[in-house]
Formats: C-alpha cells, sequence, structure tokens
C-alpha cells in the first residue's frame, strides 16, 4: 500500500492535488475556529453557494483562469452579507439565506440555458461535490492556491490578537478601540477567500465541512483557544492527508473521501470527550 502511494506521489498532478488538499484544510480550520465560536458557521455555507454561481458565470463566459473571478464575487457577496445582517429589518441568518439561495438558483439558470452546456447535471454535480478536477490542476493554479492560502494563514497570525479579542467579546473589543466591524469584515473576505480555494478540493457544498469539522472535534478535547487552534491546524492536516490516500487507493471520490474521515474522526473525539467525562 505505501508503494502504491509512493508510486503515485511520484506524479506531478498527484503532488499538487496533495499540496493545495493541505494548504486549502489547514486555511479552512483556522478560519473555523473563529467562525463556530462566533457563531458564523452558516456563513461559509452561504458563500459556497455564491461561489457556485460565480463559478457558473465564469463557465458561461468561457474563462480559461477563472479563479480571480470567482473570488472577487464572492468577496463582493461576503461584503454584502455582512452589511445587509446589520439591517435591523433582516437578521444576519436571512442575509445569508437571501444571497445564498439567489447565487445558486442564478448558477444553476445559467448553466441550463447556456448554449456551450453540453453537460449540465455533469457540470452541476462536479461543480457542487468536487470531482477529479484536483487532479488536474496545473502549476498556475497550483501558485493562486498557494499563494492564496498563505496570505490567509498570514492574515490570520498578524492579527492573531485582535482576532481572539473579537471572537470572545465583541463589546469589550469595541471599548478598547479596536475595530470590531473591520475584522468582521476581514474574517468575512478570509472566508471567502478559503471557500473559493476549497471548491477544487471538496465541492463548493462540502467545502463548509472543512472549516467546521476540525474546530468542533478539537473543542471536545481541549478548552483554550490556542490549542483549539493549533489542534485544529493538526487535525485538518492529517483528516485531509488519510483522505486524499484513501481516495487514490480506493478510487473513491477525494471530496466526499476527505469528508467522511473528518466525521469519523469527530465521531472518534466526541466518544473520548464523553469517556474523559464519564471518568
Amino acid at each position: 500500500m505505501i508503494a502504491t502511494l509512493m508510486n503515485y506521489l511520484s506524479y506531478p498532478f498527484v503532488r499538487y492535488a496533495v499540496i493545495v488538499g493541505i494548504l486549502v484544510a489547514l486555511c479552512s480550520a483556522l478560519l473555523g475556529v473563529v467562525l463556530v465560536l462566533k457563531r458564523f458557521s452558516f456563513i461559509g455555507d452561504g458563500l459556497s453557494h455564491v461561489a457556485f454561481g460565480a463559478l457558473a458565470i465564469a463557465s458561461v463566459a468561457n474563462l480559461s483562469n477563472n479563479t480571480w473571478l470567482v473570488l472577487a464575487i464572492t468577496m463582493a457577496a461576503a461584503v454584502i452579507i455582512l452589511r445587509t445582517g446589520q439591517n435591523p429589518k433582516i437578521n444576519g441568518d436571512a442575509a445569508i439565506a437571501l444571497v445564498s439561495v439567489s447565487a445558486l438558483a442564478l448558477g444553476y439558470m445559467l448553466l441550463s440555458v447556456a448554449p456551450n452546456s453540453t453537460n449540465v447535471s455533469g457540470d452541476v454535480c462536479s461543480t457542487l461535490f468536487g470531482s477529479s478536477s484536483i487532479l488536474t490542476l496545473r502549476s498556475s493554479d497550483v501558485k493562486a492556491c498557494i499563494l492564496l492560502s498563505l496570505i490567509v494563514i498570514g492574515l490570520f497570525v498578524v492579527f492573531y490578537n485582535k482576532i481572539f479579542s473579537i471572537t470572545f467579546d465583541e463589546s469589550f473589543a469595541k471599548a478598547s478601540g479596536i475595530r470590531a466591524q473591520a475584522y468582521n469584515l476581514l474574517i468575512a473576505v478570509i472566508t471567502a477567500t478559503v471557500i473559493v480555494v476549497g471548491m477544487n478540493l471538496v465541492g463548493s457544498l462540502l467545502v463548509s465541512a472543512l472549516i467546521i469539522f476540525p474546530a468542533l472535534s478539537v473543542m471536545r478535547l481541549f478548552r483554550s483557544f490556542r490549542a483549539v487552534v493549533v489542534g485544529a491546524g493538526v487535525y485538518a492536516i492529517v483528516c485531509s492527508s488519510v483522505g486524499m490516500a484513501v481516495s487514490l487507493l480506493a478510487g473513491t471520490p477525494v471530496g466526499a473521501t476527505i469528508v467522511i474521515v473528518d466525521l469519523v474522526v469527530f465521531l472518534i473525539c466526541s466518544l473520548i470527550a464523553q469517556i474523559v467525562r464519564g471518568n
């Protein structure tokens, strides 16, 4: 089995997939800790629907490199959701549902009526749930993913203290002079970036699982913010690596396999937590 994996890793396109998969999982896990603690988990799911609509627009326009267009549209949607959620007549969840469902419907409609869409069902299924496209990444795609991932990790490290403050007590952070609204906007933009980068790995619907599972699993075992952040990062790297290895060996869909591995480890962490508390 190890020999088979090493043989796969001798191919550049497989190494590209592993690099992108690990980076996406790591960024998602770091972001997920903040989103779960701030009860913003639903924004990841909402933006994944927006990314699907943006990808449909790029597909209909026959763009060869659609990453930057999809990223721009998803970031704009993140800002709209954040601003709309501040409207006293529309709460945050309603704003996310409004934007995400509209984008999902628009994306499917465009793919259905576009003259160049010959396999709508296949296009929609692969976009929503991921496909083998992670194994056909070009070096330019990998460089873009690495660049965006490093930006996300760098922003998280640089603004760690500010993010920590607004995560646990936003009112106190505002009283302390921290521009909480600006950092909430930063978190929304980072979420959009992670969603777009992660779509090649697990699809637009499953990418939110990479954000939620690491944080929820590690929180079962640790209590301090730093321990949860580090643990979530390790969790994401291990599960992503194991999921891609199983996918290569068993021939299963990459995205679904990674998410199932995440689910299994989540159940194991929950069981360990129950045993520890029981003692």
